[in-house]
């Protein structure tokens, strides 16, 4: 498949290693499809244990000396990268949609995202402060110094093929960290794309080494096993996560964990109608409903619940599905036929147990993974659209009578990522905010995140935070010295 391109050079197939573009050492490659058409794009090479240790290797190697950068320095060749990321936006646009599906504009804004935190790292990485300590003793005094945690190891998904990425390199560069990253099967294009641009900025071989593969589990275990790997940063599924915990505990190594979400929207009688249907439309339908973030419950206050409903199925009925290359596309597909089996199983339960779908409810008959922008009402929270992240197009609405049925209702998860509100009071704005249990909370907004603040859950959701001036945090570790017989 040719994809239009302006510099077909960001189009790779190969791993990177050590700063080379290299096959896998089986020599096996796999394909990747757009999913909007099924076509395939491209074959990538297919990377393994030995490959993964390779890259672990130089990754220890190169940040000896990284590390001895001055901070000016690594922010140079990071301020460097951000800005070859702008001037290629559109192509990596074309390729994140052409192997992820999201249309054009939704991919524009990712790449412009994905970008903002390696800039932000990039000034970052000169503000890593240390403290001096008053001690009881007069003749000693106490030092706080950070030091890079060492080499870190990165699993991303295939939602945000950039962003997911930028947001653990950025910082792990800026704090004098080498990096080792396992990109999505479904969409490794984008984790090479932006690997040659960091090459062409100038950023030293085994700093940022990328490995393409099918090969999940053995990768995997590599990295977490490895005892070079000082650190792992995984965005994906909460089972995953627990799993990836567990095999880093034989070697005590650091963790960041971004993990599921089922994050509900509180919609208030006294809230401004308009904008409540719009936010939780933006949020619940962004990337054909693919996103940790996005609204997977819709609780609405019984005397507004049919305005409401009414509203909302109006703006969805106006969507129009397809490839996200065509600009007449509102929303493109979901990301493989697997998820399409998945989404259409929660859907059935809830019908069955007497969720009306006033909207959608199945999958387009046009080729390629797309499934209808769907609206379910009458659910209750007996239905597993309740219980678990749906991952997808669809909008289920539920109805509460009071703020406290409405808090309990959104706290009745084991997860805790994301939440949102609609209300004009402040007061019950500053109570709900500080009783849901998760670690963000949209007021009267659902387009939250950004490189300045602290991405993270809490609960079931994750450990750790990605952006803002905490970010940094995770990648470097505190050391004490204790400077003594200083009497002349």
């Amino acid at each position: 498949m040719n994809l239009p391109l302006n510099d077909p050079s960001l189009l790779k197939n190969q791993g990177y290693l050590n700063g080379e573009w290299v096959n896998g050492d089986s020599g096996d490659t796999f394909p990747v499809f757009n999913p909007a058409t099924g076509e395939e794009i491209t074959r990538v090479a297919n990377m393994g244990t030995i490959d993964t240790r390779r890259a672990i290797d130089a990754a220890k190697a190169a940040m000896k000396e990284w590390q001895k950068k001055s901070a000016k320095e690594r922010s140079t060749v990071l301020r460097h990268w951000y800005n070859l990321i702008i001037t290629n936006q559109e192509d990596l646009a074309v390729i994140m949609t052409s192997e992820q599906g999201k249309v054009l504009a939704e991919s524009r804004g990712e790449v412009a995202y994905g970008a903002s935190f390696i800039e932000w790292f990039a000034e970052e990485a000169k503000r890593v402060y240390g403290d001096v300590i008053p001690t009881p003793q007069t003749d000693n005094r106490a030092i706080v110094i950070k030091q890079p945690v060492g080499v870190v190891a990165a699993i991303t998904p295939w939602n945000f093929p950039n962003a997911m990425i930028t947001r653990k390199v950025g910082p792990a560069l800026a704090a004098g960290c080498a990096i080792v990253i396992k990109p999505a099967e479904e969409t490794p294009l984008s984790a090479l794309a932006l690997a040659k641009l960091a090459q062409c900025a100038g950023l030293p071989a085994g700093l940022l080494n990328i490995l393409p593969s099918k090969n999940s589990r053995e990768i995997g275990a590599e990295m977490t096993g490895n005892p070079f790997v000082k650190k792992l940063s995984f965005t994906g599924s909460t089972p995953v996560g627990k799993a990836l915990m567990k095999r880093c505990s034989d070697t005590v190594k650091r963790t960041s964990m971004e993990l599921g979400g089922n994050a509900p929207v509180i919609i208030f009688d006294d809230a401004d109608l308009d904008k409540a249907v719009a936010g939780a439309a933006a949020s619940k339908y962004r990337n054909s409903g693919q996103t940790c973030i996005c609204i997977n419950r819709i609780l609405v206050q019984d005397t507004i619940y049919d305005a409401f409903v009414e509203k909302f199925a109006a703006l969805v009925k106006t969507y129009k599905i397809g490839n996200g290359l065509d600009k007449s596309s509102t929303h493109g597909p979901v990301v493989n036929k697997t998820a399409i089996g998945d989404i259409q199983v929660l859907v059935d339960e809830a019908l069955e147990k007497g969720a009306v779908a006033i909207v959608g409810g199945k999958p387009s008959d046009q080729d390629g993974y797309f499934y209808e922008p769907t609206i379910l009402t009458h659910v209750s929270d007996s239905m597993r659209v309740f219980r678990e992240e749906i991952f997808g197009p669809v909008a289920p609405i539920f109805s509460f009578s009071s703020e406290q049925e409405a808090i309990a209702m959104a706290n009745d998860t084991e997860f805790g990522l994301a939440s949102y509100i609609y209300t004009r009071d402040q007061g019950r704005v500053w109570r709900v905010s500080e009783a849901i249990e998760c670690g963000m909370v949209g007021v009267n907004e659902t387009a939250i995140t950004s490189e300045v603040i602290p991405f993270g859950g809490i609960k079931e959701s994750g450990q750790g935070r990605e952006g803002s001036k905490y970010g940094l945090d995770d990648y470097l570790e505190i050391k004490y010295i204790c400077m003594g017989d200083l009497h002349a």
